[in-house]
């Protein structure tokens, strides 16, 4: 296939929903179609979640525009995860997975993205902007789950829900070896990926970065699971949609009770936060880092929900909210024809995430010395018309590019990287 679309590519050419790094590809007019540009609506939103964290304004200027920053904060990267895992069991085989030369081609395309998204994830961050690039956690994340994706739907769901209960505490644990044990400094002097990339390699990547592996996983499992469901049968996207409202509400209103109701937990998670937002840490990410949470008050530090928290609490209400806004785009494309019309640009930009994704971070990088960096620190809403020229910008080269090309100028970079995987037996 080549990269020009049909004459009626705009609204003919439905694409195969994924994160930053996987691909989009074209399918046929129908209604699994319909859920896949579902997909990539809940994609391109994503995308503008993780603009109004990285470009502004910031949360503290209060107000539904404060509420609406907050609220994508940390939460859209988790939904990238979700759609991430969802992708590759696409690209895996879907309903049922792949196997012999196929199965084996397709990891390999996966692998080899993977590297790819790894590389250009620590080039991204070389650039020293002030966002913390995910795509090379991604990559590690792909790499770590890609085993997985021959289970069913079942043993997924239970893999990811152990997961999110077990894998928090693993890392507090890791961590705390870490600060009191030099075998971190051994392992790191020993990693060629830190001497490469100037890093602490493998040891960031899972367990010290800003979206540790070990923590992130349950993510991009638990959207293997749903792409496994089959979304057709009657009652299905209804009973994901409350296990999703349940998810989200036992994450964050377990946070809540437990920080109000236990004796100086929230006075524990202030003091070890320098005095950040304690009071709304079981969904705010104002609370603070999360090593000074984990360092100065450990056991409190457990009964925090924000999203960047690395806790069980924040894994499952982050998990609750991106299925239910996948769950929200998947019934707006089946059922809600003029809404998904309307939306189409958004879904574009889903379509070519990665693409909008590191250009916005090369903008960042090229206005660093200029009037934005005062724009965005002066915390008021002076950055809120950068968010929007962000915005406009992405939506304007996303509906120009996708009536041309089926693939984002990076997309098909990296599907050109993958080629090597059919010459595999």
């Amino acid at each position: 296939m080549t990269d020009e679309a049909s004459s009626a590519a705009p609204r003919a050419a439905l694409h195969e929903a994924a994160a930053p790094g996987l691909p989009s590809v074209a399918a046929s007019s129908s209604p699994s179609s319909a859920r896949l540009i579902g997909l990539d609506l809940a994609r391109g939103l994503a995308v503008f979640g993780m603009y109004s964290a990285h470009v502004g304004p910031d949360v503290t200027v209060g107000g539904p525009v404060g509420f609406l920053l907050e609220t994508a904060r940390g939460r859209s990267a988790a939904l990238f995860a979700v759609l991430a895992g969802f992708s590759l069991v696409i690209i895996t085989g879907r309903p049922r997975p792949r196997r012999g030369r196929a199965g084996r081609q397709a990891a390999a395309r996966i692998a080899l993205r993977a590297v790819a998204l790894i590389a250009l994830g620590y080039a991204l961050t070389s650039l020293d902007t002030d966002v913390d690039v995910i795509l090379s956690y991604y990559g590690l994340l792909f790499l770590l789950v890609l085993p997985l994706y021959r289970l069913r739907a079942a043993t997924l769901a239970l893999i990811a829900t152990a997961g999110a209960l077990f894998l928090p505490q693993l890392l507090y644990l890791i961590r705390m070896l870490l600060d009191d044990g030099a075998w971190s400094g051994i392992v790191v002097a020993a990693d060629p990926l830190a001497r490469i990339t100037g890093s602490d390699g493998i040891v960031e990547l899972l367990f010290t970065g800003d979206y540790p592996a070990l923590t992130w996983a349950p993510f991009l499992i638990a959207g293997m699971a749903v792409a496994r469901l089959d979304l057709t049968r009657p009652g299905i996207r209804s009973r994901l949609a409350l296990i999703a409202a349940g998810l989200a509400v036992t994450g964050y209103g377990l946070s809540w009770l437990a920080l109000r109701l236990i004796p100086h937990a929230l006075s524990a998670v202030a003091a070890a936060t320098d005095g950040g937002s304690a009071s709304s840490a079981w969904w705010s990410d104002t609370v603070g880092e999360p090593e000074n949470g984990m360092a100065g008050a450990p056991l409190a530090w457990l009964l925090v929900a924000a999203p960047h928290s690395q806790t069980t609490l924040s894994v499952v209400g982050n998990t609750g909210v991106a299925l239910l806004v996948l769950t929200g785009c998947l019934a707006a494309a089946d059922r809600l024809p003029r809404l998904a019309r309307a939306a189409a640009p958004v879904a574009a930009v889903g379509t070519m995430a990665l693409t909008v994704y590191v250009l916005h971070i090369i903008a960042l990088w090229f206005l660093n010395d200029v009037w934005y960096v005062a724009a965005v620190e002066d915390e008021t809403m002076a950055a809120l018309p950068v968010l929007l020229a962000f915005i406009a910008g992405a939506l304007l080269l996303a509906v120009l590019w996708t009536r041309r090309f089926r693939r984002g100028p990076l997309e098909h970079l990296l599907h050109t990287a993958t080629l090597p995987a059919r010459h595999i037996r």
